[in-house]
């Protein structure tokens, strides 16, 4: 039995607004992050094409830390948001009031900005392999990179979807009290 107290539907979107940007966040660190980490390989590759010594040691190591951070981070917002998604189903469309039009129009709105930095982080991503392909100097860790890649796709497609269909709910109330 879960002791979690049920929050409301006004509280709800208070949370999943506050997640969004929460994921948002992290997204856009993560992109950031990877765009330098994308510098620094490509500096890499000219090197060892120019026969000059590697001077940037350390690059395996920041990379491979990179992906296990971004995989722990993940595993939180992921679970944070399995729990949200179960509470938003709980509710049926009726319980979606008018009067929190504006609150999930403000989720929906959140929720279509963290889509946009999602698929930066995701272009980064492809220059990030397109870059890596046939680089065999040192062994990193693409494979998870690419996991959480496509795990962070998945999670904003799931959010931007219950973002959609709570507004889509409350909209429908809204012809209620609307004239004209």
């Amino acid at each position: 039995m879960n002791n979690t107290p049920a929050l409301t539907t006004n509280d709800l979107l208070e949370k999943l607004s506050s997640q969004c940007d929460a994921l948002r966040g992290l997204l856009a660190s993560a992109t950031q992050e990877l765009q330098d980490l994308n510098r620094r390989l490509r500096q890499i590759i000219q090197q060892l094409h120019k026969n000059i010594e590697v001077r940037d040691t350390a690059f395996a190591q920041d990379f491979n830390n990179y992906c296990c951070h971004l995989r722990q981070e993940l595993d939180k917002q992921d679970a944070t948001w399995a729990v949200l998604r179960t509470q938003a189903r709980t509710y049926k469309p009726a319980d979606w009031s008018a009067d929190l039009i504006l609150p999930a129009k403000g989720v929906n709105s959140r929720a279509k900005t963290l889509s946009r930095t999602c698929d930066e982080f995701i272009t980064a991503y492809d220059i990030f392999a397109h870059t890596y392909k046939g680089f065999t100097a040192v062994k990193l860790n693409v494979w998870l990179l690419t996991a959480c890649q496509n795990d962070f796709f998945s999670l904003t497609g799931k959010i931007l979807f219950l973002a959609r269909e709570i507004a889509r709910h409350t909209e429908q109330k809204r012809g209620n009290y609307v004239a004209g």
